[in-house]
């Protein structure tokens, strides 16, 4: 490998998806699903007891909270000395929260013309854009009007919408009464901070990090402002065990934590939707004799994988690109003995390229599976109608997916989650195969198939935190040094358009690009804006986009999907994403759809290309971490050019950069309720 010489372009990283957008047909159907289970999640939620007795010997803040917990359970209200004294002041009262369901890919009708009008009014005497009125006016209801008047802070449940320009808009309406001591921006930016750690991945955080981030905005009292949030209901607070206890007259000590309903509410549907698998054996549809033959006939960890299946409703997989064909054997073999056997990949892509692995048409998309859009459909209960599924790439299930998927499937079936722990975690909230590895709570079959030739011997080192340098007679990794942003983007353009192509026989609509972030010199934007130029120019009539562009259309958030522009009528922009037709609503367009030559990690996760070309400008190192460079190496097939501008930073970030920790409650919750728990 050549030593690259170090740029020292700015850079900002960015490594998020494109807005929610989708196909209105596809939408109403997953919002249709998605209503169904969270009715039932809210059902089972209903029937669970209260929480364990605990923390009689707690002090300080922790024994504050844990009264305020009790207090809100009993339906009185917290006393005022959780987190700190009461002050002489007393707090006014605060009218009764609005309960607003998660949000979904795109939602419900549009709000009434009348309300949005309403809002705009608002939001211009409060210096707001009025731009802001159609997403107000949804994200807070027909009484969105009146909510911003009321407490202007409410802004900041409008998706995009910063502290600082929320505290602007309440300066402006309010005058002199608003300030930062103000209650209501201390409840509002307390849900602020939440959804932005939901949106990096916790489904919780702990009392200290919430508070230590509501002093970094500003709030004097942050202890109050969390206390009064729990009090109106804005947020959840929870106790979890931890520990042993210390003798036998001492409870077990507990962590406070403080999270989002819609996370509290999916994280423990998950859990007891885990726990009914674990705990129920599966429907024997085939007899024993059945599934000793079958796995008698497979090999290795196959044979593992299928005998494990047999017996359990729940079994862990794990493995690279080539174990994929140990699912592929329990799925043939589960539809050999008759079964309804279904798979799910996170993308159209992966999809497409196990469908030829697996006998007949039983492979679908995660979310075409719950949509209804895709798969089996449902049975009378509103179940699935399987008897096993198998979810393939599944470090991407955020939990409140994943929640959904447990939920619908009835009763005697067997779930297994496949996927490589190495590769980066979900977009949304949660760490569900992490937290589900780390538990040890059912069986898991670890693949013994290595990815072939020298980018399996790249990628498998990455995985164990070594970077080697693995011999490549076919050209299959090359290094392609670079010293500052401009000279990446010209020899990424050259590498697509030409190297790779000419050397490899491998065209450019085969070759993505993959880079840490949107912004900056070397990201997305100005990437796609290169790549467009010298592959498929054009004068952009419909939004920006040509007949033949790349693109990635991201119909929910943490989903993309590439695909290539067919055209556009007045309906909007016509996609082909891997051979379905997809319309983009020409509202739509801008928020949902990127040009897609160069995609960041989390977009390309869960898809992979004959050629990949990794770009690591000198600005990158920041975003750099071992599951980032797994995840971007291992897209190729065949061939990987790394355009080289981070020196060093590539080894140590290999070798020393985990994933970022995620507070998750997963583990505790599902704890209990398997088998022994109780001895």
């Amino acid at each position: 490998m050549s030593t690259p010489e170090t740029p020292e372009e700015p850079r900002s990283a960015d490594d998020g998806t494109p807005a929610e957008g989708a196909q209105v047909s596809e939408a109403e159907a997953e919002l249709a699903a998605q209503r169904l289970e969270r009715e039932r999640i809210e059902r089972r939620k209903a029937e669970r007891q209260g929480p364990i007795e605990a923390g009689a010997k707690l002090s300080g803040t922790a024994a504050d909270l844990l009264a305020a917990v009790r207090a809100v359970e009993s339906g009185e209200k917290p006393p005022a000395t959780v987190f700190e004294e009461a002050r002489p002041a007393p707090r006014r009262p605060a009218p009764e929260p609005v309960r607003r369901a998660p949000v979904v890919p795109e939602g419900p009708a549009a709000p009434a013309e009348g309300t949005v009008g309403e809002v705009r009014e608002v939001l211009t005497r409060g210096g707001a854009p009025a731009a802001l009125a159609a997403p107000a006016a949804a994200a807070l209801g027909e009484d969105a009007a009146d909510l911003l008047r009321e407490d202007p802070w409410q802004l900041l449940r409008v998706p995009g919408v910063r502290p600082e320009q929320a505290d602007g808009f309440a300066r402006a309406l309010l005058g002199g009464e608003a300030g930062p001591d103000d209650e209501r921006r201390g409840r509002a930016l307390t849900v602020w901070l939440l959804e932005q750690a939901a949106a990096a991945g916790h489904t919780v955080l702990e009392t200290a990090a919430l508070t230590e981030a509501l002093g970094r905005q500003g709030v004097p009292g942050p202890e109050d402002a969390v206390r009064n949030a729990i009090a109106e209901g804005d947020v959840l607070v929870f106790q979890d065990a931890v520990g042993e206890a210390v003798g036998e007259d001492e409870e077990q000590p507990v962590r406070v934590l403080v999270g989002l309903e819609r996370c509290a509410l999916a994280e423990e549907s998950l859990a007891d939707g885990l726990a009914r698998l674990i705990n129920s054996a599966p429907k024997q549809d085939g007899a024993a004799e059945e599934w000793e033959r079958a796995a008698s006939a497979a090999e290795g960890s196959a044979a593992d994988l299928i005998r494990a299946a047999s017996g359990h409703g729940l079994v862990l997989h794990t493995g690279g690109e080539a174990a994929l064909a140990e699912p592929a054997a329990l799925l043939n073999a589960a539809h050999g003995m008759g079964l309804r056997a279904w798979a799910a990949t996170h993308s159209p892509v992966g999809r497409e390229r196990f469908a030829s692995r697996v006998d007949g048409p039983a492979v679908a998309t995660v979310a075409g599976l719950l949509s209804g859009a895709e798969g089996p459909g449902r049975d009378p209960e509103g179940a699935l109608a399987v008897d096993l599924l198998v979810v393939l790439d599944a470090p991407q299930l955020d939990v409140e997916t994943a929640a959904l998927l447990s939920e619908s499937l009835p009763d005697g079936a067997r779930l297994v989650l496949s996927g490589d722990p190495a590769v980066l975690w979900s977009v949304g909230p949660g760490r569900v195969f992490a937290d589900l590895l780390a538990a040890r709570a059912c069986p898991q079959i670890a693949s013994r198939r290595p990815d072939p030739g020298p980018l399996g011997e790249l990628v498998s080192g990455i995985g164990v935190g070594e970077l080697l340098q693995v011999e490549a007679p076919e050209k299959e990794v090359v290094i392609v040094p670079v010293r500052d942003a401009g000279e990446a983007v010209h020899r990424t353009v050259q590498l697509v358009a030409d190297s790779v192509p000419r050397a490899l026989g491998v065209p450019a609509e085969e070759t993505q690009v993959i880079t840490p972030g949107h912004g900056g010199a070397v990201g997305t934007r100005a990437l796609n804006a290169a790549l467009k130029e010298r592959l498929n120019p054009g004068p952009g009539r419909f939004a920006g986009f040509d007949p033949g562009d790349r693109v990635a259309w991201s119909p929910a958030p943490g989903r993309t999907l590439p695909g290539r522009v067919v055209g556009a009528d007045g309906q909007g922009l016509r996609l082909d994403c891997a051979g379905e037709t997809v319309v983009v609503p020409r509202d739509r367009v801008e928020q949902t759809v990127r040009h897609g030559w160069a995609l960041t990690a989390h977009q390309a996760v869960g898809a992979r290309w004959p050629a990949a070309v990794v770009v690591l400008p000198g600005d990158a190192v920041p975003a750099l971490s071992r599951p980032w460079i797994y995840t971007a190496f291992s897209r190729a097939d065949r061939h990987l050019s790394v355009v080289h501008g981070v020196d060093q930073a590539l080894q140590r970030a290999v070798a020393e950069v985990p994933a970022k920790p995620r507070t998750t409650r997963l583990p505790v919750l599902l704890a209990p309720q398997l088998p022994g728990a109780a001895e």
